[in-house]
C-alpha cells in the first residue's frame, strides 16, 4: 500500500502541469504535510487492530513468493537451453559466412585472371591477324601486278624483293616463297641463261595466299573460340558469384536475428536470476520479520511528537518563495518553451511551399498559352513531389529538352543531306550555318544562365550575412535567459535539500526498525513515524528536487547545444557564403569568356551567309520537296525555346525564394 501511494502521488506532480491545474507540487506537499498531522494524531488509537490482519498477510504473501520462486526456476532452464542452441546457430553460421566470403574472393580472383590472360590473348591475336592480313592482301598485289604482265623468273624475284621493301607483310611473303623455291629444287644449280614466264611463279604464289589465308582463318577461328569460351566462363563465375553473395547475405541476416534473439534471452535470463534472489530474500526476510516482531507502542508517542515537529519545520522551508514560486516560474515554462517549433523551420518550410505554388501557376499557365503538352504533364508531377525533387525534375526537364533539340537539328542535317547530296557546296554553308546558328544560341543561354546565376548568388550572399546577424542576436538573448534559469534553480535546489536533511533525520532514526516491516503491511508493530507517508512526501520533495535539477541540467544541456548549434551554423554559413562568392567570381569570368566567344560566332556566322547567299538559286528548286519538314522543325524549336525558357523562369522561382 505504501509503494501505491508514493507512485499515486509522483503520478499527480508528473501530470499537474499539463493538465494545467493551479496546484503546484509544491502547494501540494504543503497540502500533504497538513494532513500527516491530523493523520498523526488519530493513528495512535489504531495501532492494535492490524496484528491480524498482519498475519493473514504474511501467510498469503509466503505461499505466492513460493510458486514464484518455482516459476522462476523453470523458466530459468528453459532460457538457459535456448540460449546455448542460439549460440551454437551463430557460431555455424559465422564459419558458413567466413566460407562464403573465400569462395567469393576465390571466384572474383579467378574472374579477374581470366580477364587478364583474355586481354593478353586478344593482343597476341592482334599482332599476329595483323601479320597475316598485311600477308594476305601482299600476295594479292604481287599476284595482280605479275598477271597483268609476264615477267621471267629473275624479273619476278626482283620484283618481289623491291615489293619486301615498300609493302607491309610482303617480306614474310618473300621468305615463304624462298623456302618453298628451295624446297622444290633442292641442289639445284642456278642456270642464268633459263628464264620462263611467271606463270607458275604466280601459281607458288597463289598457293602462299591460299596458304596464308588458311592460315588467318584458322586464327580468327581460334580467336573467336576463345572469346566464346572467356564469356561462357565469366558469366559462370559472375553468377556463382551473385549467388553466393546473395547466400551471404541471407546468412548474415538469419545469423544477426539469432544473434539479437539469444541476447534478448541472456537479458530475460539476467532479469529472472535477479528477480529470483529478490523473491528468495524477500521470503527469508518476511519469515524472519514476523518470527521477530515485537510491540514499543510506548515510545511511539514521544516518536510521534518528533515526526509532527519535523513536518512543522519542513513545512516552513517550503513555504517560503525561494521553493514554491521558483518552481512555478521556471520547471513549466521551460517544459512548454522546449516543445515550441523552430522559427527558422516554419519560415523555411512556409518560403519553399510559396516558391513552388508560385512556380507550378506559372509553369500551367505558360502551358496554355503554349499549348504544351509537355508542360502540362510536368505540372501535373509537381504536386505530389517534395521542394528539392521539383527542383532537381526542371533541371532534368530541361536537359532532355536541349537533347531533343539536339537530336532534330542533326535529323534536320540528315534530311537536308538526302534532298541536296546534288548540291554540296549550299549544303556545307547551311550546315556550317544552322551549326553557327546554334553555338550562337546555346552560348547567348548560357550567358543569361550565368547572368542569373549571378544574380542569385548575390542575393544568397546577402541573406547569408542577414541571417548570421538574426542568429547571433538570438543567440546572445537566448543566453542571458539560461544564465538566469539555472541561478534561479541552483537556488531552489539548495532550500529543497535542507527540507529533505530535516525529514530524513528524522526518520532515518527509525529506519532500522522499519525495515523490517516495509514488505508487511498491515502489522502490529512498533511505531516508527508515518513511514507510508512519509515516503509520499519524501518523494515528492525528491521529485521536486529532480525536478530543478533536471531544470539546471536541461537548460545546461540546452545552452550547451544551442552554442554547439549556433557555431556549426555560423561555420557553415560561412563556408556556404565564401563558396557562393568564388562561384559568383568564377561565373563572371565564365560569362565574359562566353561572351566573346559568341561576338567571334556571329563574325563567322555572317560570312557564312554572304558565301550561303550565292547558292540560294537552286533552293527554289527544292524547297517544294523539303518545306512541310523545315516548318515543323522551326515550329517545334520555338516552341521548345518558350518551353526552356519558361522550366528556367520556374528554376529561378523556386531558386530565389529558397535560399
Amino acid at each position: 500500500m505504501a509503494s501505491c501511494i508514493l507512485l499515486a502521488l509522483v503520478a499527480c506532480s508528473c501530470f499537474i502541469p499539463s493538465l494545467g491545474l493551479a496546484v503546484t507540487p509544491v502547494q501540494k506537499v504543503l497540502e500533504m504535510l497538513g494532513e500527516m498531522g491530523v493523520k498523526g494524531q488519530s493513528e495512535m488509537e489504531a495501532e492494535q487492530k492490524i496484528y491480524a490482519t498482519y498475519k493473514e498477510w504474511v501467510d498469503d504473501r509466503t505461499q505466492e513468493l513460493g510458486f514464484e520462486i518455482e516459476t522462476a526456476k523453470s523458466d530459468i532452464e528453459k532460457l538457459l537451453a535456448f540460449i546455448a542452441k542460439a549460440d551454437n546457430d551463430v557460431a555455424e553460421l559465422g564459419a558458413a559466412i567466413q566460407a562464403l566470403d573465400d569462395d567469393i574472393a576465390r571466384l572474383e580472383a579467378s574472374k579477374k585472371e581470366g580477364t587478364d590472360m583474355r586481354t593478353a590473348d586478344h593482343a597476341e591475336y592482334v599482332k599476329i591477324q595483323q601479320d597475316y592480313s598485311e600477308s594476305v592482301d601482299a600476295l594479292q598485289r604481287a599476284i595482280q601486278i605479275l598477271s597483268s604482265q609476264n615477267y621471267d623468273r629473275p624479273q619476278a624475284e626482283a620484283l618481289l624483293q623491291k615489293m619486301a621493301v615498300t609493302v607491309p607483310g610482303m617480306s614474310r611473303v618473300l621468305a615463304a616463297f624462298l623456302q618453298q623455291k628451295a624446297h622444290d629444287t633442292p641442289g639445284a644449280p642456278a642456270v642464268a641463261a633459263y628464264e620462263f614466264q611467271s606463270d607458275h611463279l604466280i601459281e607458288m604464289l597463289k598457293g602462299l595466299l591460299e596458304k596464308f589465308s588458311s592460315e588467318l582463318n584458322d586464327v580468327e577461328t581460334e580467336e573467336a573460340n576463345k572469346q566464346h569460351a572467356y564469356e561462357l566462363e565469366q558469366l559462370h563465375l559472375g553468377n556463382t558469384i551473385a549467388d553466393s553473395k546473395k547466400d551471404r547475405e541471407e546468412k548474415s541476416a538469419t545469423k544477426a536475428q539469432i544473434a539479437g534473439e539469444s541476447a534478448e534471452a541472456k537479458g530475460h535470463l539476467a532479469e529472472t536470476k535477479a528477480s529470483l534472489a529478490e523473491d528468495e530474500r524477500l521470503l527469508a526476510e518476511i519469515q524472519s520479520t514476523f518470527e521477530a516482531k515485537t510491540q514499543a507502542y510506548e515510545a511511539n508517542q514521544k516518536v510521534r511528537a518528533d515526526e509532527l515537529e519535523a513536518l512543522h519545520k519542513a513545512t516552513e522551508i517550503i513555504s517560503s518563495p525561494s521553493v514554491a514560486d521558483s518552481y512555478s516560474t521556471h520547471v513549466n515554462l521551460v517544459q512548454v518553451a522546449a516543445q515550441a517549433p523552430s522559427f527558422v523551420q516554419v519560415a523555411r518550410a512556409a518560403k519553399r511551399a510559396a516558391a513552388k505554388d508560385r512556380a507550378s501557376a506559372y509553369l500551367k499557365s505558360r502551358a496554355l498559352s503554349l499549348s504544351s503538352e509537355t508542360l502540362a504533364k510536368f505540372v501535373a508531377e509537381l504536386a505530389s513531389n517534395p521542394f528539392a525533387k521539383v527542383v532537381d525534375m526542371i533541371k532534368t526537364l530541361i536537359a532532355r529538352l536541349k537533347e531533343e533539340a539536339a537530336a532534330e537539328a542533326d535529323h534536320k542535317a540528315w534530311c537536308d543531306e538526302q534532298l541536296k547530296n546534288n548540291k554540296l557546296k549550299r549544303e556545307k554553308k547551311t550546315t556550317q550555318l544552322d551549326k553557327l546558328a546554334a553555338e550562337i544560341e546555346e552560348l547567348t543561354g548560357q550567358i543569361d544562365t550565368m547572368a542569373q546565376q549571378i544574380a542569385t548568388l548575390i542575393a544568397e550572399q546577402a541573406e547569408l550575412t542577414k541571417a548570421m546577424a538574426e542568429a547571433t542576436e538570438q543567440r546572445t538573448a537566448e543566453k542571458a535567459t539560461n544564465e538566469a534559469t539555472i541561478a534561479d534553480a541552483q537556488a531552489a535546489i539548495q532550500a529543497v535539500k535542507q527540507a529533505l536533511v530535516i525529514l530524513r533525520e528524522f526518520y532515518s532514526s527509525q529506519a532500522s526498525e522499519f525495515l523490517q516491516q516495509g514488505r508487511q503491511v498491515p502489522e502490529l508493530a512498533a511505531y516508527n513515524g508515518m513511514q507510508g507517508a512519509k515516503g509520499g512526501v519524501i518523494g515528492m520533495l525528491e521529485v521536486i528536487e529532480s525536478d530543478f535539477v533536471r531544470l539546471e541540467a536541461d537548460t545546461k544541456a540546452a545552452e550547451a547545444q544551442a552554442a554547439s548549434e549556433y557555431s556549426a551554423f555560423m561555420e557553415d554559413a560561412k563556408a556556404d557564403k565564401l563558396q557562393k562568392h568564388n562561384r559568383e567570381v568564377k561565373l563572371s569570368l565564365d560569362k565574359d569568356q562566353a561572351e566573346f566567344e559568341k561576338s567571334q560566332t556571329e563574325k563567322d556566322h555572317e560570312a557564312v551567309s554572304v558565301e550561303l547567299a550565292r547558292a540560294n538559286e537552286f533552293y527554289e528548286y527544292l524547297k517544294p520537296n523539303c518545306l512541310e519538314v523545315h516548318v515543323s522543325y522551326e515550329e517545334r524549336v520555338a516552341r521548345r525555346k518558350e518551353e526552356i525558357v519558361a522550366l528556367k523562369e520556374a528554376y529561378n522561382i523556386l531558386g530565389a525564394d529558397s535560399s
